[in-house]
């Protein structure tokens, strides 16, 4: 087990070299949550992008100088890459860094640019896990952990440590789980310190190892998940994680990937801020109303991480439009003659909704002989602008079909 003193040595250790984070209180979320006070801590602000250089640091100032001679090893998702691949290159310290292909390329070249030696290999990251042990019994190296050591659960701790004296009145703290390190460092601060704080942990549920294995009180190993949350996709987590998390944690929620995308999109509408999947887990679960005890309590809300691909990013946009109805696809079928278009056209614009896309579709459509089928992409205000319009484009005797 970690200790409560093992954390403050790693704080006093990497508090040199580690950005301490904000952790302001938000007024942007007063609609979606009954909470009397909610708060961010953000370690989408570290120079990486990431929470996960606390651990690697402190792993990394924990060396002896034989150990740091034969270089680190490491897999990871994005994260642990980049924390680890940016202190050890400071610090003149040879790195490997195995990353599962489909490994979102900003990940991939941040990491490269820190000096790492970047490997490509599996579809997940326990397959980039098997191939980074197989090389660094190859080479020698020593391998640092995403997780499931106790010098990187202590570094990741150090959180929980600012987090008392940024917010000592708080209530519950909802933390990302993916193998676990981040919740054991920062659930063992705040409990140890203040028993009453109630620590929440969430998952993607495409892969909710952490929670399969408390629900059954052993290791579960839960098959391979699709999610967005790539950080937190391990399929088993720790030893010394799930230990942690059995003495500390309260709970485990999970969400699933319509409300992580809707998480991203509000904390980047709403709050200017980018969180990539991992990181908007916590505010997925409140505003979605799983954790019902959170009302009228003060709420700290874990962003891990901010390092998206700017691809997801505007596929997120796209679909958050559509299910908030900012952005809609409509099918008219009316009279094919001439002039018809622009009567369309003309509804659209009185109604004001603005045309984004049009399509004129005769042949490949289930309109009959005489008739046209118009495929029209808009965006409008909402819902009940959606409504209003396809109200008074009806009106005109036109047959109007919302795709989904």
């Amino acid at each position: 087990m970690v200790t409560l003193q093992d954390i403050e040595a790693a704080q006093q250790r990497i508090a040199d070299s580690i950005h301490r984070t904000p952790c302001p209180r938000s007024e942007h979320f007063k609609d979606l949550t009954d909470c009397s006070a909610l708060y961010f801590k953000l370690e989408n602000l570290q120079l990486t992008g990431a929470f996960k250089e606390r651990g690697a640091l402190n792993t990394l100032l924990s060396l002896s100088p034989e150990e740091k001679a034969r270089g680190v090893i490491a897999a990871s998702a994005g994260n642990h890459a980049q924390g680890l691949a940016y202190h050890a290159g400071r610090r003149g310290v040879s790195s490997i860094i195995v990353m599962p292909e489909r490994t979102p390329i900003i990940k991939v070249t941040r990491t490269r640019s820190y000096g790492a030696q970047v490997v490509l290999h599996g579809a997940n990251f326990d397959e980039a896990f098997a191939e980074a042990v197989r090389l660094q019994e190859r080479d020698n190296r020593v391998f640092v952990h995403p997780f499931n050591d106790p010098r990187v659960i202590a570094g990741q701790g150090s959180i929980g440590l600012e987090l008392l004296e940024q917010c000592p009145q708080m209530d519950f703290v909802l933390v990302p789980v993916g193998g676990g390190g981040l919740i054991s460092g920062v659930a063992c601060a705040l409990k140890e310190t203040n028993p009453r704080i109630k620590i929440i942990g969430v998952q993607a549920s495409s892969i909710a190892s952490m929670k399969a294995s408390v629900d059954a009180g052993a290791l579960t190993e839960v098959a391979s998940g699709t999610t967005i949350a790539d950080g937190i996709a391990v399929k088993r987590p720790g030893d010394y994680t799930f230990g942690m998390i059995q003495r500390y944690v309260d709970d485990i929620l999970t969400v699933d990937e319509e409300e992580i995308a809707n998480a991203i999109l509000l904390l980047l509408e709403r709050e200017k801020t980018v969180s990539e999947g991992a990181g908007a887990v916590g505010l997925a679960a409140l505003i979605n109303g799983k954790l019902p005890a959170a009302r009228g309590r003060k709420v700290v809300v874990l962003l891990s991480g901010g390092n998206i691909d700017v691809n997801l990013v505007s596929r997120i946009i796209e679909r958050g439009l559509v299910k908030g109805g900012r952005l809609v696809r409509l099918i008219v079928r009316m009279p094919d003659r001439p002039g018809m278009l622009a009567r369309l056209t003309a509804e659209i614009a009185q109604q004001g909704a603005n045309v984004v896309e049009i399509y004129h579709n005769r042949a490949f459509s289930k309109a009959g002989l005489g008739e046209v089928a118009v495929e029209v992409t808009l965006e409008t205000r909402g819902r009940p602008h959606i409504e209003e319009l396809m109200g008074s484009l009806g009106q005109k005797g036109w047959q109007v079909v919302e795709e989904t």
